[in-house]
């Protein structure tokens, strides 16, 4: 919604004391009240629109269809203008519900020689119960370590290149390079390394399939090495104590390694190498999308992604103003990382319960399985980019509209126009062809 939009609504709205208004005016003025959109006691919106106060530099107030009141004490703004449904809630959120948010700009870093790590867990985001995630960059050259986890781990390229190693269970050796929109998955326990690339190495996503998982616990080489006495380490390799003399004392975790060459370069040579038979990669945004009347859809999971057994992910653009429909996941809980843009989501937790959050770039939200939502971009000019991930073999959802379409008419206009025939007729004939389109345009 434009400013100018808010202004005709606001001027429409029924008049309210504004003497609390005024204290605010005096203490943060503002030449027009009507200026700042429905954030002010004139407003009125039965309707509940979606208000994009951060791209439309508003400053969210807890005023609602005439009820409310300023705010006196501290404020931090620039949340505020990010997050305007914390502030000014619809109408439709009522009851409890646990946080579903949690901003990667809040995680502790971990800086390292060349890189950095930050994590969201359930320690972080208590609702992250099924999935924990890393957000890594590593530069030019600089190496994660190699090293294994008790848990399996998923992967989406942000930016720039990396290499990535693998052992399977065979011993077969893996090797790929891989760019921005690329995925890799390795099984518990299998070993691997990740380098970032030339020219500026690379960031990306790590999802775990433990919302308990801990980035600073994980197996590695020069941990174990350093805790096995040097006598063993001999009798393994066959080789004299003193040769480990020189091992690290420390772990090395990430660290400026030698600079990559080619990969035919450097696969391992010898009689007993063998190539893995196991394709730990995948090209997500190389698949075709579904294209929807707001935006594309890209799928994947054990379905194109055999190895991936315990993540599906769906990749979404919301167009400006679009949404990505009414629907809920029967299988797993929705681990979503928003990429690009601004968005709201309302969770419907049932027996009464309903709340909003809002989202921009870096955010991680929590929608328990079987719980109903949207995702709403905020924006009519910019697109949303995020990524659904859940702890699960196949991806799944239930679309409202579909089941509303695909239900017997009678049914369906006795439950929510038994008393309004003329919206019945309206609803059934919006609904007569449900025809699959989870990314839904705006109206016209």
């Amino acid at each position: 919604m434009k400013v100018s939009v808010w202004s005709l609504l606001a001027s429409t709205a029924l008049a309210v004391p504004l003497s609390d208004w005024t204290q605010q005016q005096q203490q943060h003025p503002i030449t027009d009240p009507e200026s700042n959109g429905p954030y002010n006691p004139k407003h009125k919106d039965p309707y509940d629109h979606k208000v994009d106060s951060y791209g439309e530099n508003l400053q969210p107030l807890p005023w609602r269809n005439g009820e409310g009141a300023t705010m006196m004490g501290p404020r931090n703004k620039d949340r505020e203008r990010q997050n305007p449904d914390m502030l000014r809630p619809p109408s439709t959120d009522h009851g409890s519900l646990p946080n579903m948010r949690w901003s990667f700009a809040d995680s502790h870093i971990r800086i390292e020689e060349g890189g950095w790590t930050r994590q969201t867990t359930v320690r972080e985001l208590g609702s992250s119960v099924e999935i924990a995630g890393v957000n890594m960059r590593l530069d030019y050259g600089v190496i994660r370590e190699l090293h294994w986890h008790k848990q399996a781990e998923w992967a989406y390229v942000l930016e720039g290149n990396v290499r990535v190693t693998a052992l399977d269970t065979e011993g077969g050796q893996f090797i790929d390079d891989l760019q921005k929109g690329d995925l890799w998955y390795f099984p518990s326990g299998h070993p691997h390394s990740l380098q970032g690339l030339s020219p500026n190495g690379t960031e990306f996503l790590l999802v775990f399939d433990d919302g308990s998982f801990d980035e600073e616990s994980t197996f590695l080489l020069t941990d174990w090495l350093k805790h096995t006495p040097k006598a063993v380490l001999a009798e393994n390799f066959k080789l004299a104590p003193e040769v480990f003399e020189t091992i690290p004392k420390k772990e090395k975790y990430i660290f400026q390694g030698t600079l990559p060459g080619s990969i035919k370069d450097e696969e391992p040579k010898g009689a007993n190498v063998k190539k893995s038979k196991l394709q730990f990669t995948h090209k997500m945004l190389d698949q075709e999308p579904l294209n929807t009347t707001g935006g594309l859809v890209r799928i994947t999971d054990s379905t194109n992604f055999p190895i991936s057994k315990t993540i599906a992910a769906a990749h979404l653009d919301i167009g400006p103003g679009a949404m990505r429909e009414m629907h809920w996941h029967p299988n797993a809980d929705e681990w979503s990382f928003f990429i690009k843009g601004r968005a709201r989501v309302t969770i419907f937790a049932a027996d009464g319960t309903a709340r909003t959050f809002n989202y921009v770039a870096g955010d991680v939200g929590v929608i328990p399985r079987n719980m109903g939502h949207f995702i709403e971009n905020l924006s009519d000019e910019e697109p949303v980019e995020v990524l659904e991930i859940f702890k699960a073999e196949k991806f799944q959802d239930f679309s409202l509209f579909q089941w509303m379409g695909e239900t017997p008419k009678r049914m369906v206009a006795d439950h929510i126009f038994a008393d309004d025939p003329e919206g019945a007729e309206k609803f059934l004939k919006a609904v007569q062809n449900p025809a699959e389109d989870p990314i839904r345009a705006a109206p016209k």
